[in-house]
């Protein structure tokens, strides 16, 4: 069996079979903030994502004996959370069947038809009106333009904004995405499209 988790993962791997609180702790640095954001969209209170990731770590240390390394601990960690996020997010009555709404195409298309040209114009199928050029990249990172990309991602549809939130915010791979969220390689890349599109759209409504 190929093993996934690398040198530095095995050591904590090690670390927490052998009652390490150092282990742990680290553990917890790396992923705790990242694990708390995935929780909070699957749940209606940070009270309640905060409850998620506390029976996560439980579920991760009675568990840990039996890891195998068929995946990296990272995606073992992030499964066990998101399942468990489903499970409380299913008990509030906040159910999202995220399999099923990557393949809904109920929403239209991504980017305004109006946008690119008609089979009459010279080029069809061109950009009319392309996407806006933006600010250099100081004024893309204010404070003010980081709550525009926040606001966009909390208006996305619960599937959109947990693929954006863990492809381009906790810079997860799209293996860890697929596996965390148990959904294919094409519906993990049309929800990134989707979200990826719309909080572009919103972008540039605040930056034109």
């Amino acid at each position: 069996m190929e093993r996934l988790v690398s040198p530095e993962e095995m050591r904590l791997v090690d670390g927490l079979r052998a009652g390490s609180e150092a282990a742990f702790r680290d553990l917890m640095e790396m992923y705790g903030a990242s694990m708390l954001r995935v929780a909070q969209l699957y749940v209606r209170s940070r009270a309640v994502a905060e409850d998620v990731v506390a029976e996560t770590w439980l579920a991760v240390l009675k568990g840990i004996g039996r890891f195998e390394g068929r995946s990296s601990l990272k995606t073992w960690l992030f499964r066990i959370l998101t399942n468990t996020a489903k499970t409380r997010g299913e008990r509030e009555g906040r159910s999202v069947p995220f399999s099923a709404l990557a393949g809904d195409d109920d929403e239209g298309a991504s980017v305004d038809p109006d946008r690119f040209l008609g089979p009459e114009e010279r080029f069809p199928g061109h950009w009319s009106a392309p996407p806006s050029t933006w600010e250099p990249e100081d004024r893309l990172l204010a404070g003010e333009t980081l709550d525009v990309v926040q606001a966009a991602i909390d208006g996305l549809p619960p599937a959109q904004a947990l693929v954006i939130t863990m492809r381009d915010i906790e810079g997860f791979t799209s293996e860890e995405v697929r596996n965390a969220m148990d959904i294919s390689e094409t519906n993990q890349r049309v929800l990134l499209h989707r979200a990826r599109t719309k909080v572009r759209r919103a972008l540039e409504d605040y930056l034109s």
